[in-house]
């Protein structure tokens, strides 16, 4: 077995924070209402393509989005730590396949130096060149720990995410932090609210 997981809403508690700020993006630079909800798991480059395209409006919100996320608070979901640590001592290749990028998951690792040893592996955007929900960061994955869809378990709680993770074939488990229980559960094999006294033998 080899497990991976989306770390915003899945790992860390940032998903209403990452929402309000994007909102207020939406509304600051584009006129737009709702915005957080309709950009919800795709990457930054992804975000500019489709919504952005004028290049110094993408300077003024990269600045705004670089300010955010240096203050963001950045906590583990309940259950994390020691779900992590459980998987480790039984030996589970384990890793992280995200959506942000290296910079911002740099102001993560200074919130929470432990978390590269938690894991056996981080990939984020800057290791794919497709967006969920295209499932390729979950099959990079997936080949960097020696798994296959078959053996894979994967944490998911967006839509986009999810639908990469169901989309690879592996078995998917939703978090019901982003979205309501009743939202996600046709894209998941299990649904949690979270990892409290979650074991393998759940899995």
């Amino acid at each position: 077995m080899i497990v991976l997981f989306d770390f915003d809403g899945v790992l860390v508690d940032t998903e209403t924070q990452y929402t309000h700020m994007w909102d207020a993006i939406g509304r600051d630079f584009l006129g737009e209402e709702g915005f957080g909800w309709k950009i919800k798991g795709q990457t930054l480059k992804q975000i500019y393509a489709a919504y952005v395209t004028d290049p110094q409006l993408q300077e003024a919100v990269t600045a705004r989005l670089d300010e955010y996320e240096r203050q963001m608070v950045y906590e583990f979901i309940p259950g994390v730590p020691e779900f992590l640590n459980a998987l480790k001592e039984a030996g589970v290749p384990t890793a992280i396949v995200t959506s942000s990028n290296d910079k911002k998951m740099a102001n993560v690792y200074r919130a929470l130096p432990e978390l590269t040893s938690m894991v056996d592996r981080i990939l984020t955007s800057e290791h794919f060149t497709k967006s969920k929900p295209d499932p390729e960061c979950f099959f990079k994955g997936m080949e960097l720990l020696g798994g296959t869809p078959a053996d894979t378990v994967i944490f998911e709680d967006s839509l986009h995410g999810l639908a990469a993770a169901r989309a690879t074939g592996a078995k998917v488990i939703g978090l019901a932090t982003t979205f309501p229980p009743d939202r996600i559960e046709s894209f998941c094999d299990k649904v949690i609210s979270d990892f409290t006294g979650l074991s393998l033998a759940d899995l």
